[in-house]
């Protein structure tokens, strides 16, 4: 979880919007460190758990839309709230307005105290920041909040709308990827998507206008366009590549793609078949097991390329 700039310039384009942040918890509670909430005068949006907690946010929240103060506070889930959890949740909660958004970089550093002047270990923290380019961990240090800014979506692309396309789609709605799908024609596609839709004849002539972060998942209706591709994607940087298939496909992709000069780790590294074999081959179980191998890797490995050798 980040802090949304893009999200935060259009919650506050008719007006201020107070959002609450959970900053840290201990022992059992119903959300972490991350989750946000947005509080209009009369709307919200998102939750932090719901509940008693949520509810005293929320009143929290529309005071602090009427007096402009940051609040930091901790609440315990305790029987003050009717609730058993037995832990306790640290929130800030904070108005925003279009003016005060921070324009760009990692982090987004700021006092959640009006008394809160920067000591020596928040400008150091500081002073990291603008020396490297890795993403922060949310952090409080002597009244100050450090928060990564939510960097651009990872690349997804996807070649061909047959029925596992279509899933992996619709799984992946509500995720933070960015898709671009490739097929042969534009009737292949369904209406109404969240993706940037390709047409090519050929598939693998627009594969090298792929970034070189991009995850890579081949299912067209064509065994030569899927080798082509695999062929394609291998031949420049890339982040990841799966195939759909058997693995009697595959051996003989791979025994092609070495003729072809490509190496043995680099061939290696293709996922065949993609998904979770032990979940079954129907396309909304392939496409389940796509989704979990893809944020199990991109949580291992969260700016991992895979260069030419």
């Amino acid at each position: 979880m980040a802090f949304d700039l893009d999200a935060m310039i259009a919650a506050t384009a008719d007006g201020p919007v107070v959002r609450v942040l959970i900053t840290g918890h201990k022992g059992s509670a119903p959300r972490h460190a991350g989750t946000t909430m947005l509080v209009w005068a009369g709307d919200t949006f998102g939750t932090i758990g719901g509940g008693a907690l949520e509810l005293q946010a929320i009143a929290m929240a529309r005071d602090v839309m009427a007096h402009g103060e940051t609040v930091a506070t901790t609440i315990p889930l305790g029987p003050a709230l009717g609730q058993c959890c037995g832990g306790s949740v640290s929130l800030v909660i904070e108005r925003f307005d279009a003016g005060m958004i921070p324009v760009s970089g990692t982090a987004f550093a700021r006092p959640i105290s009006k008394l809160s002047v920067a000591s020596l270990a928040v400008k150091r923290a500081q002073a990291s920041l603008r020396n490297t380019s890795e993403i922060p961990n949310l952090s409080v240090i002597d009244g100050w909040l450090i928060e990564p800014i939510k960097q651009a979506n990872p690349p997804l692309w996807l070649y061909g709308a047959g029925h596992v396309g279509r899933a992996i789609v619709d799984v992946l709605d509500g995720l933070d990827v960015d898709i671009t799908w490739v097929d042969t024609s534009l009737d292949r596609f369904p209406m109404n998507t969240m993706s940037t839709n390709l047409v090519a004849k050929n598939p693998a002539d627009v594969v090298q206008y792929a970034p070189a972060n991009a995850d890579h998942l081949i299912m067209t209706y064509s065994h030569k366009f899927d080798f082509d591709l695999c062929h394609q994607i291998l031949s420049q940087p890339h982040r990841s590549v799966g195939v759909i298939g058997s693995n009697t496909k595959w051996v003989r992709f791979r025994k092609r793609l070495l003729q072809l000069g490509h190496n043995a780790a680099t061939t290696d590294s293709v996922i065949c078949p993609i998904g979770d074999p032990s979940l079954g081959n129907e396309p909304k179980s392939i496409a389940i097991g796509v989704a979990a191998q893809m944020i199990r890797s991109r949580a291992a490995q969260p700016s991992a390329e895979r260069e030419l050798k």
